[in-house]
Order: C-alpha cells, then structure tokens, then sequence
C-alpha cells in the first residue's frame, strides 16, 4: 500500500498566529466583564430572531459536541485516513486544555447575566464562564484539519458548519458574539497546529487519494 505524500504548510502557521491575535484581541475586550455597546447590537439582532429557528438551531450546536472530535477520528479510521484520525483527537484534546486556560484570564459570564434583554432558548446556560465557546473552538479546529482532505465545493461544507454553530449559539443564548469570535481564533490556532504536527495531504488531481500511514 503506498503512502499519500504529505506537506507541512506554511499557511498553518500564518493560521496559527492569526488565530491567535483574533483571540488575545476578543480577550482584550471581553476581560472587562462587560458587552460593548456594538457587541450588544449584535447579539441582539441574531438573539431577537424569530423563534421558528429553536429547534433547528438547537439540533445544529450538537454539530460542536465535544462526542464530535473522536467520531471524526473513528470515521476517519475506518476510511483509513489515519494522519486525519490523529489530528482530530489533537484537536480535541488542545481544545480541552487551551479553553480552560482562557477562562483563567477571562471571566466573563453568559448572556443570561451580561445582557439584560438577553432570550436564553433550549435549556442554554443562564450563568458560568462565557468566554471562550467551546463548541466553536472544537468545529473550527476540526474544519482546519478536515478541509485539506476534502476537494472542490466540498471543502466550503466543514467552514458552513462552522458558522452555524456559531450562528446557533448566539441565536440560543448561551454566548456573546465575541466569545464566539474568540472561540474562532482559537479553533484556528488550534487546527493549525495540529496540521503543522501531523501534516496534510498533497494536493492532487480528482483521483482518489491512496491511504496515509
């Protein structure tokens, strides 16, 4: 069985320092404990949505569960794609360690208490540490290391999925849209690391790819 070439690229380490001055800039504002006027406005628009969306986006923050990382390894797994395997349980296991660093910098606390019109939908959390969303953390992190496998219009679908458990989140109430911002850059950092460790496939023409080993 041959083995797919592998690169390690240097955007993932861009990736990794964007990610990261997104982050530390988010913190920036979210530290004070307070919601700045235009992150107000936002959350309100996306909050303030009609409540038909409930259910849909309810179904949609599963999509960031931290089950989500070891299913895409296990799938990965069985499509021996075993570099990708590796890199999602990274990701989930750096998205475990990294967040729990933040909130010892950050202490800012849900929408239930930092906005005062805020509507809390499907049992999101009214209390506790806001900053940073894990679920974003965890989708975004994943779509760094899945997209290099994918081709075409199908390596939008993992970056679409990132937004609607963006979007879902603050549409529930359970986060402000800076700590879902923040969630990003560290997805981002996170997911580029872990292409930088691993490696990423070499891009190919439409033939199938063989195994990586």
């Amino acid at each position: 069985m041959s083995s797919a070439p592998i690169r390690r690229r240097g955007a993932d380490g861009a990736t990794v320092g964007v990610g990261i001055a997104l982050l530390v800039a988010c913190a920036g504002v979210a530290r004070n404990r307070t919601v700045p006027a235009p992150e107000r406005s936002v959350f309100e628009a996306v909050n303030g949505l009609p409540s038909a969306l409930e259910g849909p986006m309810h179904a949609a923050q599963f999509l960031g569960v931290l089950a989500v990382g070891p299913l895409v390894a296990l799938v990965a797994l069985g499509l021996r794609r075993y570099r990708l395997a590796v890199a999602a349980v990274l990701v989930t296991v750096m998205k475990l360690a990294a967040e729990r660093v933040v909130w010892q910098v950050v202490d800012r606390e849900r929408p239930g208490v930092t906005e005062p019109n805020a509507i809390v939908r499907a049992g999101s959390p009214t209390s506790g540490v806001s900053f940073v969303s894990g679920h974003v953390v965890l989708v975004t992190g994943l779509a760094m290391v899945i997209a290099p496998y994918l081709r075409g219009r199908w390596k939008v679908v993992p970056w679409a999925v990132v937004g609607l458990v963006a979007f879902a989140r603050v549409y529930l109430g359970a986060h402000n849209p800076l700590d879902v911002l923040g969630g990003l850059g560290l997805g981002l950092a996170i997911g580029g690391a872990a292409n930088l460790i691993v490696g990423v496939p070499e891009g190919r023409s439409r033939e199938p790819m063989p195994a990586d080993r």
